[in-house]
Parts: structure tokens; C-alpha cells; sequence
């Protein structure tokens, strides 16, 4: 081509309409994108490559104490203790889960939900709990 055939327009400022304000660079670029014909494929992808843990399984002797620290709490209900508590989470998509540590006052356990109560609003399953610390079991315990 010739470039003696632009000459005349190459200088020329770009049109601007009076009706339609000129589309910002950002938006004018989201034009070009590529298409996704597989809408959440990448999601899904994502999702097959989250970790999650597998719940483990406690001994009878394990599950006893247990069993007995929940019951000493029920009698010490009244001091609202401080506990640390381990407990599984299970995952809401897929199989497993992960294991969470909280600390905190307790404030309720709950028979008929199986729950223990904290003060904060969390509410853990008693059957999730892996072990349960706190300073009030060191007397009757220890």
C-alpha cells in the first residue's frame, strides 16, 4: 500500500459522537476476551483440586474421656470455663473435611442438639470433637 493515500485523513482528529460517550479503555479491551464455552469449568477444576482431610476415628478410650470432661463441664456449667476444643468440619461439597481448634468461654451444652454451646454463637457437634483442654480439668484429671 501507499502511504500517500492516507495523508489527506492520518492527522485527522478521531471522531467523537454527541449522542454516546466514548467506552472506556478497560471496557473497550473486555470485547476482545476470550470466550468461555465451558462456563465453570475452571470452578470445577478448582474444586476437584481442594484438599480436604478424612474424620478420624477415635478409640473407645478416647470417646470416654471425652465423655467424662463433657460431663464435668455440665456439672461446672455455672463458671462458664474457658475451654480449647478440637473438632472436624465437614466438608459441604465434597467428602471430608478439616479439623479446627477454637478457644473460647463456654456457655450451654445443648443434650437434645448434641452441642456444646460457646458464648461467641459456635455451636460444635459432640460427636465431631476430637479432645477437649481446658484449665478446670487439671484438678480432676491430672
Amino acid at each position: 500500500m501507499n502511504d500517500k493515500n492516507y495523508d489527506d485523513i492520518i492527522n485527522l482528529p478521531c471522531p467523537t459522537s454527541k449522542r454516546h460517550p466514548r467506552m472506556a479503555m478497560i471496557d473497550r479491551a473486555a470485547q476482545f476476551a476470550p470466550f468461555a464455552a465451558l462456563t465453570g469449568y475452571d470452578d470445577a477444576i478448582t474444586e476437584t483440586g481442594r484438599l480436604t482431610g478424612t474424620k478420624l476415628e477415635l478409640s473407645e478410650e478416647t470417646k470416654e474421656r471425652i465423655d467424662l470432661k463433657i460431663n464435668y463441664l455440665i456439672d461446672n456449667i455455672e463458671e462458664n470455663p474457658e475451654i480449647t476444643v478440637t473438632y472436624f468440619v465437614p466438608d459441604k461439597r465434597k467428602s471430608g473435611g478439616e479439623y479446627l481448634i477454637v478457644t473460647g468461654k463456654l456457655k450451654k451444652i445443648d443434650g437434645y442438639e448434641q452441642t456444646l454451646l460457646m458464648m461467641d454463637g459456635l455451636k460444635i457437634s459432640i460427636f465431631e470433637i476430637l479432645s477437649i483442654e481446658s484449665e478446670i480439668f487439671h484438678s480432676f484429671f491430672d
